[in-house]
């Protein structure tokens, strides 16, 4: 088979080689960019991209969405997907799927280093010893032992951050809009105030929701404990950078580290500028808490996977905008998936279609959500181009296809 003739994978941002390589095996063409893409040049490549790999610097809007006619799956090589327009893809039949859990140790470690090393001192410490100014003061260099960490946002990420701070004896705090699974000694604080007010250090871990923009600004900053160290490793519209700047210039707050920006390059050796450059107490990264070997290789691996699951079976385990069902591959049947509006009746007009046709159903699966209706069907062999015409024809039908 011609290059021509296999779907299309797009893979952006630098994705690791190992997911090229695992779609590649599995007959797809695949084309990688190591950097995203403005709208109009992902509209280009994606008009015929049977799947996309992206990672959180892709924008993939419902006007992007529009120009992806083959489009089936959108694999995001990361943990977050508020980069892409979900509702807009469920309406196109475009499943969703996401690394949630894969980058999640390597940005525990780089937080848990960061306040280790604020605390001591260490990044200013460097700067001088750069400098040659050789100075060899215990002054305002602290362990950690003792000291109380607060976590906002006690998910995936601040949830393990939270055992292995304690096992550094830290007392551990957080706050969460969510109700969650307490681990070890940790408690939680009724209110983000109160949280603030008995914390030594903050780091923020909260996901990409609207209601996080501007979460925390100078009234927050204003309600920490002063000396006290803040990390964001998080999502960058979340902080006003100026205010945090300003607190630091002050003294107010002993350090900072942000590995996340309210503006940010869309890749490497673009210009970058944020009101906190310059400012010693202040540790920058390019966005990389997650950005290691070991987790891009797993996210490669785990995400690769779940759109090979799909195109293969229709499994949706993962998906964060389809109803989620797991399937066997099986032999001797045809395969039929129907994504459609969830009303009422779908699944008898489905079957009407089938009997008409003469297609002894086999097995069959439906699982819906808010908004869709998924349903898989293994049927008896039957003119299967008939059975797809006839299904694509039911109102509400928003993707119908013969799987295999």
């Amino acid at each position: 088979m011609s290059d021509l003739r296999k779907p299309k994978a797009l893979l952006l941002e630098n994705i690791h080689p190992r997911a090229a390589k695992r779609l590649a095996e599995a007959g797809f063409a695949v084309k990688s960019l190591p950097q995203a893409l403005d709208a109009e040049a992902l509209r280009r490549e994606i008009a015929d991209a049977a799947v996309i790999g992206i990672r959180s610097k892709t924008k993939l809007t419902d006007e992007v969405l529009s120009a992806a006619k083959k489009l089936s799956a959108v694999g995001a090589f990361c943990i977050g997907t508020d980069q892409i327009d979900l509702g807009a893809a469920a309406k196109r039949g475009v499943a969703v799927f996401n690394a949630p859990y894969s980058s999640a140790r390597s940005v525990v470690e780089m937080v848990l280093g960061e306040i280790l090393l604020l605390s001591r001192g260490v990044f200013a410490k460097n700067r001088k010893m750069h400098a040659g100014n050789w100075d060899k003061s215990a002054a305002g260099s602290h362990e950690v032992r003792g000291k109380t960490l607060g976590i906002v946002g006690y998910g995936k990420i601040g949830s393990q951050l939270s055992v292995l701070a304690e096992a550094l004896g830290m007392e551990v705090h957080f706050h969460d809009v969510e109700e969650k699974l307490v681990l070890g000694n940790a408690k939680k604080r009724r209110s983000l105030a109160e949280l603030l007010k008995i914390s030594d250090v903050v780091t923020l871990h909260v996901d990409g929701r609207p209601g996080n923009r501007g979460l925390f600004g100078r009234r927050e900053f204003n309600l920490m404990k002063p000396g006290a160290i803040f990390i964001n490793a998080s999502r960058g519209f979340v902080v006003d950078e100026a205010a945090l700047a300003e607190k630091l210039k002050s003294g107010r707050l002993r350090g900072a580290a942000l590995d996340v920006f309210s503006k940010e390059p869309r890749g490497s050796g673009e210009g970058f500028y944020s009101p906190l450059q310059g400012i010693d107490q202040a540790v920058l990264t390019p966005h990389v808490a997650g950005s290691t070997e070991e987790a891009q290789t797993a996210i490669g691996a785990f995400v690769a996977e779940r759109l090979l699951d799909y195109a293969q079976t229709g499994g949706t385990l993962h998906s964060v905008n389809f109803p989620n069902i797991q399937l066997p591959k099986v032999s001797g049947v045809h395969r039929v998936i129907h994504i459609h509006e969830n009303i009422p009746g779908m699944l008898a007009q489905i079957n009407k279609v089938f009997a008409a046709h003469k297609a002894n159903i086999v097995e069959q699966y439906l699982k819906t959500n808010e908004s869709l209706g998924y349903a898989i069907t293994d049927i008896s062999p039957s003119d299967s181009r008939a059975i797809a015409r006839d299904l694509a024809a039911i109102k509400h039908t928003i993707k119908s296809r013969i799987l295999y």
